[in-house]
């Protein structure tokens, strides 16, 4: 059998940056196949050109064996190829009907139109189990549901080979475990699936193969049922990856972070946190772990000064946190990072960095006065220098502080926000979702980073959905549910059954 796709020699270059790199591999009809490497290997490029979004530089693409130019992504979607980017290409006031026609009204007689197409993703939800309403409108579903919208948009385009670049980024294990359901349906229907990601476990629970990519080139491709996550991981890195990062031993110095009574509710006068209380000391990490979409977010939010709460008591090295005569947190952000709170937001590129700005730039948003000059003018010279040394420092890939910060890979765009906030010198570091959607290797980068801060004395708050991120770095735990913390354990205490019932609100301790 002729694969799905083929590539023949691909190379893309963006200016002195090689993306790829003379990239050679196929991918089998009817299979899922994973695409593994560091951030910036070239795998999300590669894929946009399978897609249209860009233009290969050199080589060809084969479908059905046959040399297809692919000059744009609706003509890619004509050939039967469907992309489910790692950050939704959805319209969130729209419904997931208007979504899926945006760009295919066919004409203005709009509302027959609309009764077929809805008749259509009904029958499609049905066939494969995507349990999504037509009529819902996207800002009110969940990010599993999100996605779920957007592999709906693929089939409903007639997709035959269906991209999914790190769909599991933002997803809970049930989501992810629901997706993967639907994805081994797929398979058996004779569809193709290439599957990005950076959780190898997933690429051998899901994947009849893997191809690992490292600096735009391809290191090797294998059958996934001949190899482990350690020779992955050492294909993807060069090098053997450290599990167990040394730490000093726990031994927490005076409170930085004391937090009473904490409420907030919204408009609606929705409770979004309920009697939150906790103590933070210098040099210990104190992980808070929960189903996303419980309060974890809105507590950073207050924490790093973005959003008022309703009540409570905040102290910051015994004093209150200045949110009382506040009617809104303008200036607040500015004033909390004065004080020595740094924070890297969960959602980089909504909140942590601009997409159009250099890297340079963005390594010093939020602190350029400190680095002017006596006459209030910032010294680009010493700031570029400072910018490499950063870079170089944190391993971020390309080297290049004129370079957009939008070009470089999510990993990559990570390891520069949480440069940024190291370089503030923090009492207290907020942490959100460190690691979501980087590499094997970033994630022990920027583990060592976190543990060398509370070795220093910094008091970190941490933020993650991953069990095995808390497990690797916190002193103590705080599980939260509907808003509420449900229950705190020590490290020693870990166990992911009682964990599961305190993220389920189903056990108190």
């Amino acid at each position: 059998m002729q694969p799905a796709v083929e590539f023949r020699g691909i190379s893309k270059h963006f200016g002195a940056v090689k993306a790829n790199t003379d990239v050679s591999f196929s991918i089998a009809k009817g299979s899922i196949h994973g695409l593994v490497g560091e951030n910036g290997a070239g795998k999300s490029t590669l894929m946009s050109i399978l897609y249209g979004y860009y233009r290969a530089d050199g080589g060809e693409i084969l479908l059905d064996g046959r040399a297809t130019p692919i000059r744009n992504s609706q003509e890619a979607i004509e050939l039967g190829i469907g992309m489910v980017h790692q950050h939704f290409m959805l319209v969130e006031n729209m419904t997931v009907l208007d979504n899926v026609m945006l760009g295919s009204e066919g004409g203005f007689a709009l509302k027959p139109k609309r009764a077929a197409v809805e008749a259509k993703l009904r029958e499609i939800c049905a066939r494969y189990r995507l349990d999504v309403d037509p009529l819902a409108t996207i800002h009110d579903l969940s990010v599993g549901a999100q996605q779920r919208v957007e592999i709906l948009k693929q089939i409903y385009r007639s997709a035959s080979i269906l991209i999914l670049d790190e769909p599991t980024a933002v997803l809970t294990a049930q989501e992810t475990a629901s997706l993967f359901e639907i994805l081994r349906l797929f398979k058996e229907q004779g569809k193709t699936i290439i599957l990005i990601t950076h959780k190898l476990q997933e690429i051998l629970d899901i994947t009849d193969t893997v191809t690992v990519m490292r600096g735009g080139r391809v290191i090797g491709a294998v059958p996934t049922a001949s190899t482990t996550k350690e020779d992955l991981a050492n294909m993807m890195v060069g090098r053997p990856i450290e599990n167990n990062l040394p730490r000093a031993p726990y031994n927490p110095g005076a409170p930085v972070l004391r937090v009473e009574g904490l409420q907030l509710q919204d408009d609606q006068q929705v409770k979004l946190l309920a009697d939150i209380g906790f103590t933070l000391r210098a040099g210990e990490i104190v992980a808070i772990a929960g189903v996303s979409g419980n309060g974890q977010s809105e507590l950073m939010e207050i924490l790093s000064g973005m959003r008022l709460p309703s009540s409570g008591k905040l102290e910051f090295l015994g004093k209150d946190l200045p949110f009382t005569g506040r009617t809104d947190p303008d200036g607040l952000p500015r004033t909390f990072r004065e004080l020595g709170i740094a924070h890297v937001p969960e959602d980089r590129l909504r909140d942590g960095v601009v997409k159009a700005f250099s890297v340079m730039h963005n390594t010093i948003l939020g602190y350029q006065d400190k680095l002017k000059n006596k006459w209030g003018l910032l010294n680009f010279k010493a700031i570029a220098a400072r910018c490499e040394a950063l870079m170089k420092s944190f391993d971020v890939r390309p080297n290049n502080h004129e370079l957009r910060i939008g070009l470089l890979s999510g990993g990559n765009q990570q390891k520069v926000v949480i440069a940024r906030e190291v370089l503030a010198q923090p009492k207290l570091m907020l942490v959100g979702q460190p690691t979501r959607g980087v590499d094997i290797g970033t994630i022990e980068s920027i583990h060592a980073q976190l543990l060398k801060l509370r070795d220093e004395g910094v008091a970190i708050l941490l933020v993650s959905v991953e069990l095995e991120e808390v497990r690797a770095l916190a002193d103590r735990i705080l599980v939260m549910c509907g808003g509420r913390i449900t229950g705190e354990l020590k490290i020693e205490e870990f166990d992911t059954t009682r964990i599961g019932l305190l993220m389920g609100g189903m056990h108190k301790s």
